[in-house]
């Protein structure tokens, strides 16, 4: 059982700075955090309809398996516990 949560933890940790990474790199909207960092340079590099797609794809994919791992670390220190 602890290797198993060990592995969780390390695959929630990773998940999470590439989940964080994938957030920032969407076009911006307007004003946000992706216009500080050079909001002109983004706009022309995510005005490609078919990269912004797979981007959305990606991140909700990646979102999914970081929600699994939360569910399952919550569910591996419950039953620990009995």
């Amino acid at each position: 059982m602890q290797i198993l949560e060990f592995v969780l933890q390390v695959l929630l940790g990773v998940t999470s700075l590439l989940l964080t990474l994938l957030i920032l790199l969407h076009k911006g909207r307007g004003g946000g955090l992706s216009d500080m960092f050079g909001g002109g340079m983004s706009s022309a590099l995510g005005s490609s309809g078919l990269a912004e797609r797979n981007l959305n794809r990606f991140t909700i994919v990646l979102a999914l398996v970081w929600f699994i791992t939360i569910v399952g670390l919550g569910l591996l220190t419950k039953f620990a516990e009995i």
